[in-house]
Order: structure tokens, then sequence, then C-alpha cells
């Protein structure tokens, strides 16, 4: 049975069952805690921590989720994968212990041909709460279970908690016997190889007031509701019922390893070694899909860093598998036809995922190519301290800083006769990931305590939200906030939050900056800072009291700035319009991956391989001011998402929507978004569009910024104001400033060339006198000088001209030290009897590097180096004379 059809009978089951089925939410998800949705349950934690009320009493769902902790450990057994899929059904203060049974018993032993699993029965054991007894007799009853199948679990195995005060309760995991070959007899408790869970049903009843541990906790008390959170391995589920032996077998899956096969010429199953690689292939290239499908880009911070190792970590397996070639483009088309039976979405998007993808390849290995050098360095500086060991620290510069592989390090080493000190790499390895846990866990610490604005919601209800139609209201103080309390007052020069039961302030979402303004009643006023909605359906007004005091039940009037909301239209609608233009010059696959704007501004990151030309610059700003120019209206309109879809709206990657969405249009189909932001009436009112940069924020990602309105005009002001100037300093008309500027650099580089020439005679009649300075010490002529000005590539010349000068009658040494402001350098050269005599032009300029606070290095016959300390020039000079005269 493939994976699809397991998901879709899993789905159809529920459905039948009364559950409504909600789609997957995004792997990006809106929870402070999360780098990725982790768990079937976590778009439900609002409802499950009462933070929402839900609106059903049953569902059901397939979630996307993505587990990072240990990226380096995944192929190494087969148990575990970076994506995968979990079914899931959840009650509501419905059903509880014995409906959630019924359900899943009838779903995992249910004939094939009636859309059930087909798991045979006498296959199926499960563990409950050693004190649950209710949950034990229950399986009996509904399922025929004997006790001796039945096992008990203490609170690590068997009690479901967040890790944080909240709902917990006892749970039941439904395992299946896979036969005699896997294991010994007896149970989940004695091997958990052959008898392997499959579901996992949490019975929530209590709530915890503090969480310790896994199994320390306090219980406050009974839920007001009970609920049922279930969660299903689909990959585990479908390695058993299509007879493989691991997740990396299913159909789903191992097609890409099929094509690794082909490309490398290597079998799956031959080496244990290649089969690591093999797996870390398959799993990585289908994270890596999912990741970029639901609007991840690669980076070099979260969440973007985690997508780049998994694509980089795919590259370099296929590398030490013998391929050299590009390999996404081969491998990562394999994997969107897996996938695109239950998530079609990749099919339409692939164009902008593999433009991502092959970009950040290509990327990679540039930095494979650049990391080469920078080991090469290193395991150069090992050898040549007479070291067999490259540090733990230089593996983890190169691994943490380049992005260059451990793997890699350590071949390349044993390639040159090197071990590498993966003691030392693991610690630091170990020592950064102690840090990221312990950043983890502080989140979760200081999670926000919504208790307050929980109380204002259940005890006033939403609040009575009118952005769209009014700039200002006549309101009334429900609740009041000082430092996340609740306050019956807030006095003049505080800072606190005020809940209104109406307001026409816009709440910050949607990459648009919330509405500026004021709050006045009789006796005081408030300039508004900040608005935000923490909890669904309740907007909080952060404010500063400048003057009189605001009490509970104050009737006030609530005013937004006229003009912060002009700006803020023009700079909203202005995204959607580049957003259009950039489409329609780049392509479909130019789409908006993040965007953020207020009044006068917009940036908007978009999926792109490379910068933009300047005649595309130009290009999409010329299109989005013919937008503006023929007044386009821009209209908004509420329908389900399934209507927005079929329309064409374009939807923002990693947002969450409800069934019910806003759609904005400018010019009909020629801009169609979901989008919750406030916008003009007609395109002419954005006033003017002015693109001023195209920059990179990662590989396949690109950031456009722009100005419109009065900020827009002000800028090309600006601009005439410096085209005037530079006119005027050069006496020419504004159309001819670039030949005239053109003739000025070129003449410049003229009057630069002659300089170096008289610069270089200089220096040349200068190495005469040098050479005729030289010391006789111990047979050696030595030269060892000052020289102020001259540095670098100069200073270079000077030294190698002075040995030339100096010829090799006998050795000779020249030492040459240049200041240029306080910043001293040396280069010292030998010549082939100096260096046949045992001198070593390296060990001299680490010895004079010392003296200047700097250090060097080189072949024997010629080294460089810089310092800090130019007053320790004279003491240099002294070392090396020293150092010569006596070796």
């Amino acid at each position: 049975m493939e994976t699809a059809e397991i998901r879709r009978r899993f789905l159809a089951h529920f459905e039948a069952a009364g559950h409504t089925v909600v789609p997957s939410a995004p792997l990006l998800f809106d929870d402070p805690n999360l780098l990725f949705v982790n768990a079937g349950m976590v778009p439900f934690k609002p409802y499950f921590l009462g933070q929402e009320t839900p609106p059903y009493q049953r569902a059901t769902s397939v979630q996307k989720c993505v587990r990072t902790l240990d990226i380096e450990e995944v192929g190494k057994t087969t148990r575990h994968g970076t994506f995968f899929q979990m079914n899931g059904n959840f009650s509501f203060g419905d059903y509880f212990k014995e409906g959630a049974i019924e359900h899943a018993w009838r779903l995992i032993t249910g004939s094939v041909a009636d859309g059930g699993l087909g798991f045979a029965p006498d296959t199926i054991w499960v563990t409950v709460l050693h004190s649950d007894d209710e949950a034990r007799e229950l399986w009996k009853k509904v399922a025929g279970l004997p006790d001796e199948r039945i096992q008990n679990r203490g609170l690590l195995d068997n009690y479901w908690n967040m890790g944080v005060p909240g709902p917990g309760g006892p749970c039941s995991e439904i395992y299946v016997d896979r036969g005699a070959e896997f294991g010994p007899d007896g149970g989940p408790v004695v091997d958990e190889d052959r008898f392997l869970e499959i579901w996992n049903l949490v019975f929530m009843q209590e709530e915890l007031s503090q969480v310790r541990a896994k199994d320390d906790f306090d219980i406050a008390g009974p839920l007001p509701a009970k609920n049922i959170d279930t969660g299903m391995g689909l990959e585990r589920v479908a390695y058993l019922l299509q007879g493989k032996g691991n997740l990396y077998e299913i159909d789903e899956v191992f097609p890409v390893i099929e094509r690794a096969q082909e490309l490398t010429g290597r079998r799956y199953g031959a080496d244990p070694a290649d089969d690591v690689r093999f797996r870390v292939i398959a799993d990585h290239v289908r994270s890596g899909l999912m990741l970029m499908g639901d609007g991840v880009t690669p980076g070099n911070e979260t969440r973007g860093y985690v997508l780049r190792r998994l694509l980089r970590r795919a590259v370099r397996s296929m590398r030490l598998l013998g391929y050299d070639d590009p390999a996404l483009p081969a491998l990562l088309p394999v994997s969107k036809d897996r996938m695109k039976a239950s998530y079609p979405e990749l099919e339409a998007d692939f164009a902008r995922i593999s433009q991502i993808a092959y970009a950040e390849e290509d990327a990679f290995r540039q930095t494979l190519g650049k990391g080469t050098q920078i080991f090469d360095l290193a395991a150069e500086e090992t050898k040549r301290s007479g070291a067999t060991v490259l540090a733990g620290d230089k593996a983890f510069q190169l691994h943490d800083t380049y992005g260059f592989p451990i793997d890699l390090t350590l071949e390349m080493a044993a390639e040159q006769g090197l071990a590498v000190d993966a003691d030392g790499f693991r610690a630091l390895m170990a020592e950064q990931k102690a840090r990221a846990k312990a950043d983890a866990k502080a989140k979760k610490g200081v999670h926000a305590d919504t208790t307050a604005y929980r109380d204002a919601l259940d005890t006033h209800g939403p609040t009575d939200w009118q952005a769209y139609t009014t700039l200002t209201t006549e309101s009334r103080v429900l609740a009041l906030l000082a430092e996340g309390a609740a306050t019956p007052a807030l006095g003049a020069g505080q800072v606190g939050e005020v809940v209104l039961d109406r307001t026409p302030f816009y709440a910050e979402s949607g990459g648009q900056n919330a509405d500026a303004g004021h709050l006045r009643w009789d006796g005081g006023a408030a300039e508004v800072l900040d608005v935000q909605r923490p909890i669904k359906g309740l907007v909080v007004h952060q404010v500063r009291i400048t003057g009189g005091e605001l009490t509970l039940d104050t009737t006030l009037e609530a005013q937004v700035d006229p003009e912060w909301r002009t700006g803020a239209r023009q700079a909203h609608s202005g995204t959607h319009v580049v957003h259009a233009a950039l489409r329609e010059v780049l392509g479909p696959t130019a789409l908006q991956s993040g965007s953020y704007n207020r009044p006068g501004y917009l940036r908007l990151d978009f999926g792109w391989g490379s910068a933009l030309s300047p005649e595309q610059l130009h290009e999409v700003e010329t299109v989005s001011n013919r937008a503006l120019r023929e007044d386009l209206p821009v209209s908004a309109s509420l329908m389900t998402l399934a209507e927005a879809k079929s329309a064409g709206a374009l939807a923002l990657f990693g947002e969450t929507y409800g069934e019910q969405v806003r759609v904005v249009e400018i010019g009909g189909p020629w801009s169609r978004e979901l989008c919750g932001g406030t916008h003009v009436d007609h395109s002419s009112q954005i006033g003017t569009v002015v693109v001023t940069s195209d920059s990179s924020v990662g590989a396949g990602n690109r950031r456009i910024e722009a100005l419109v309105g009065i900020e827009g005009f002000a800028y090309l002001a600006r601009e005439r104001d410096l085209v005037t100037q530079v006119s005027g300093l050069l006496k020419v008309k504004a159309e001819d400033i670039p030949g005239r500027v053109g003739d000025l650099v070129e003449r410049l580089k003229a009057t630069e060339r002659e300089l170096e020439k008289i610069k270089a005679a200089e220096l040349l009649a200068g190495a005469a006198g040098l050479a005729g300075q030289g010391k006789n010490l111990g047979g050696v002529t030595v030269v060892a000088a000052r020289v102020d000005g001259v540095a670098g590539g100069d200073l270079r010349t000077l030294a190698l001209d002075v040995r030339g000068r100096l010829g090799d009658e006998r050795p000779a040494v020249v030492a040459l030290f240049g200041v240029v402001g306080d910043k001293p350098s040396v280069v010292i050269a030998l010549s082939p009897s100096a260096v046949d005599a045992g001198l070593k032009a390296g060990d001299l300029v680490r010895a004079a590097g010392e003296k200047i606070g700097g250090r060097g290095g080189g072949k024997a016959d010629i080294a460089q180096g810089g310092g800090s300390d130019a007053g320790g020039v004279e003491a240099a000079i002294a070392v090396v004379e020293a150092a010569v005269a006596g070796a």
C-alpha cells in the first residue's frame, strides 16, 4: 500500500467519523519555541492550552514535521529521519479514552477492502500507564486484547506533557509484532525492534503547574474539558505495510537512493559506510524539498541554516560516493515526483524550488574550493610545526565558519598524511549544541504568559476591530496591563497596554507595521506606540501616557494618525504592485517569500537566483509606475481558501490561513493576493514607486527595496539636486555627466600610472643606497633597515631588488621594515647561498614579528608579515641581526 494511500485512508476514516479534515500547517509555524513544526498537535496547541476556542470538536490531519536536533546522526540508524508525516485525530471536549481506542482499533485492524489498514489483530500489543486501569479495561472491552498484550509502563514512557505548565495526561501506545526474526518475544517492554510503535493515544485530562522533567511534575487538578491528541507515524506504518525493513526503503524515499545508485555506480546494502551516505541523501533531499516548498531558503541563521546543512550534506554524501557533478538536478525531481501525490503544490511550485536548490549547490561547490585553500594552509602550518594531527579548533573553524564538512576534512587530512583531533572537534561541537539547547530551554522558560490577555478575552469577548472602515472610534477601556499584569490605572509617563472594546488601529501583521496615533479622554492623553494581537481575537495597544491618568471603564477617543495610515496604505499596496511587476518582468517563479512595509518604504524578498541587471530593475520600476498611471482599481473581498486558490490568489509562504480569507486585487487578475493589510482605493494613490536597491539575502533569494508616495518624490528630488551640483562642478549638462566623469577617471588612471613609474624609479634608486649599507655578520651580508612610507608589494619589490644587487658571492639576508602611519610590515629575502647555509626567511620573520606586535610566514627564501607596533622596529632589526650572527 503506497504511503499516499495510507494517508488518504487515515483522513477518510476520521472524516467518516465526524472529524473536520484540517490541512497540514506549513513547517514554518508561528510558535516562539519552535524552529519548525515537530509534532502533529502543534497547530492545535492554542486549543489545548485554552488560548483559543476550537472551531470544531473533532479534527484530523496529516501534519508535515521536521526534527533537527542531531542532523549528524541521520542515516546512522534506520529508525529516524529529519522530515516525517504525523497522522493525528483530535477531540476537544468530545469523545475521550473509549472513543479514541475504538477509532484506532477499527482503522488498524479493519480490512483493506473496507478502507482499513489490515493489520492482523493478534499482532497488536499496547502499553498503558501503570496506574491507568481505565485504559486497560477499555482495551479489553473494545479490542478484546488479553492482559498479556497490555503492558504497564511508567511516567517516562506513558505520560505526555509539553515540558512547560499546561495540559498533560497518560497515554497508550500501539505496537505491531513484526515476528520472531526481529527479536525476542515478550512485548515492547522487552524489545522495541521486534515490537514497533505505530500510534500514540494521549488522554489529556490534567492541568500541570510545574514541570521539572518528563516524569517529574506537579498536577494542579483536572482539566475543565478532557481532550484527545493522537499521533501515528505515517512512514513507520508505510514500511510495515509495504514489507520493507525501514523508512528509507518506502515508496516516497527509496527512489532517491535508486537514482543515487545509478549516478555513483555504488550499491545500497554493499557497504555500511556507503549505506549511511545513501540514507543521508534520501532523507536530506526529501527534507530540503519540503522545507523549500514551505518557503524556507538557505541562509546562515536559524531555519535557513538548517536547510543549507541538509542540502550540503546531501551533495557532500554524493561526493563521498564518487559523484562530483551537480547532484541535486538529478535527485530533487525524483523526490518531487514521489511526494506530489500528497502535496500537489510541489509540482506547481517546482520551478522556484529547484532554482533555489540548484543555486545553493553551486554556492557550495564554490565553498568547497575556498575551504580547500583554507584547509591547505592549516595543513601546511601543522606539518611545518612538526605535528601530525590537525587541531580540533581548526577542523571546527572549517566546519562552523566556512561550512566545510568534517568528513571532508578527515578525508583530505588523511590524503596529506595527517590525522584530525576528532575528540577536540567533538568537544567544540558539543559545546555549540549545549549552547543551542540552553538557548532553546531559555526561550521555552520565558514563553509569553498570555493569562492576562485570555482573561480579558474571556471576560469581554473579541475586540471590535474597525481598521478597514474608520480612523476614529469612541471606545471604552476594558483592561489595563503594566509589565504583563493587570492594573487598575496607568499614570503620566507610564508605558503600558490597553485593551479597548473597539479600535480603528491596525495591529502589526502581514509585514505591515502597526498604526501610530493617540488616545484622548477627558483630562488625559496617550501616544500609541505599538499595536499587536497577542492572542486571536484580541487587539492590544502599547501606549505611553502623555498626560493625566487612564483608568478602567474610561470612555475615550481612539484616533489613528491619518498621515501615518496614508503612508502605510501606499507602502502596502506598493508592495503588491512591485510583486506583480517582478513576476511580469522575471516570470512566475519570482514569488514573494517575505515583506516589510512602513509609511513611505517597502522591501520585498523573492525567490531568484541572481542579481537583477540595471535594465531589469529599471523595467520593474517602469511596470510598477505604469500600473500607477493606469489608476487600477483596488478591491478586497472575503472568500473561502479553496475559492481564493481557484481564483489564482497568491499566498505568502509560511502563513497559516483559516477557511475564510481576504483577497486583495489590484487591476483584477494582474495582482491578486491573500492579504489582511490596509490598502489604497486606486493604484494612482500610491504616488510613485522608486526602486532603490536589489541585494542578496541568501542563495536563491533576493531583496528589492523601494520608496513610495512623498518619500519617493523626496528621494527623486535629492537625486535631482545631486545631479545639479555635479553638473555645476563639472560645467557640463546633466546628460553629459557620465562621459565627463569617464574622461576624468581615465585621466586619473593615467596619472596614477605615471606616479607608479616615478615611485618605482625612486625605489630602485633607494635600493642602491640600501645595498651599500650591508653588514658582514658571521660571513653573511645583512641589510636590515626601516623604510618609511613603503608597504605591501612595494616593500617586497624593494627587498628583492636589494637582494639582487648583493649577488650571491656570499650569503645575503635583506630585512626591510616598512612603516605607513603606525602600521609596520616586514619582508625578508635570502640569497640561495644563505638558504644553503641553513637560514630560513620564515623563521626570521616570525622572530621579527614578535617585536612589532604581529606575525608572518612564507618560504625559505622569502617571507613577510605585519604588526601593530611601529615602535618595535629597531628591536626587530636587532633580533634579525642577532639571529644571523648566531647561526
